[in-house]
């Protein structure tokens, strides 16, 4: 168990490490994910290990994808693409509950399934949000179906949505092909479907709840706050002050890991 453990953190340590020298994670965060890869790694197993790569390589790798036609949206996150200890946790968190789950109570087979799934909800939302601002069109607040600005929080489009499914089975192939034997398709449909649900909930959440901010100076909607990137103090305009963007991909994780937990 120890040697485990062991081999976890020092696993951990060297993605987190290479993450941070790559600007992928801040120095915050590449303390955040050495204490999630050690619990994964090292409580887990390789099996769980390689469904948090697969996260978070491609999510690290379509944060870069296409970065000048996506720097003008910049303005509009409440963080940029080198990921900190927040937003590491945030995508994360609930995925080490059922990897420890699982290593104290390894009889449980469905805690592989929620936490496939809750990680399949988090790269759904990642894609479909590092992607889907390239839609050729529009997209649609889920609350109203109202035309909105590309990167809006809670805007939905049918080439957004189509990515995040592509986001969720990119986790869920390995997620079926590497868990319980006899159940492989069946996990397949479960971890797809929850992903999906789990990223089309963040929507949900950005549209009605979350903390929604405008520059007065640039007359733009923003995450950011309490400055604005051109320097001027945003103003909140809805939302919920304490539901910030990393909140909001916690609750994303958590629908996954409970979508996945009842079907």
């Amino acid at each position: 168990m120890l040697l485990q453990i062991l081999l976890g953190f020092l696993f951990a340590g060297l993605i987190a490490f290479a993450a941070y020298r790559a600007h992928s994670l801040s120095k915050s965060g590449a303390w955040g994910a050495l204490l999630e890869g050690t619990i994964i790694f090292g409580l887990g197993g390789w099996k769980w290990a390689v469904i948090l790569l697969a996260f978070f390589i491609s999510s690290s790798a379509l944060t870069r994808l296409f970065g000048k036609k996506k720097a003008s949206l910049n303005e509009k996150f409440d963080k940029g693409g080198t990921r900190d200890i927040g937003q590491v946790l945030a995508n994360g968190a609930i995925a080490s509950i059922f990897a420890g789950l699982h290593f104290f109570f390894p009889a449980l087979s469905w805690t592989w399934v929620v936490f496939a799934a809750s990680l399949a909800a988090v790269n759904a939302d990642t894609w479909a949000t590092e992607l889907g601002v390239l839609s050729p069109s529009l997209p649609r607040l889920i609350s109203s179906w109202k035309p909105v600005e590309r990167g809006t929080s809670g805007g939905v489009s049918l080439y957004g949505t189509l990515v995040a499914t592509g986001g969720a089975a990119f986790i869920a192939i390995p997620g079926a092909l590497l868990g319980p034997t006899g159940h492989g398709f069946t996990n397949f449909e479960i971890i797809l479907i929850a992903g999906l649900l789990g990223s089309l909930f963040d929507s949900l959440l950005g549209a009605t709840v979350q903390a929604i901010y405008r520059c007065p100076h640039c007359d733009k909607e923003t995450e950011k706050h309490p400055l604005h990137t051109c320097g001027t103090e945003t103003v909140q305009i809805r939302g919920w002050s304490w539901l910030n963007n990393d909140m909001v991909n916690l609750g994303c994780a958590l629908m996954g890991a409970v979508i996945g937990m009842i079907l």
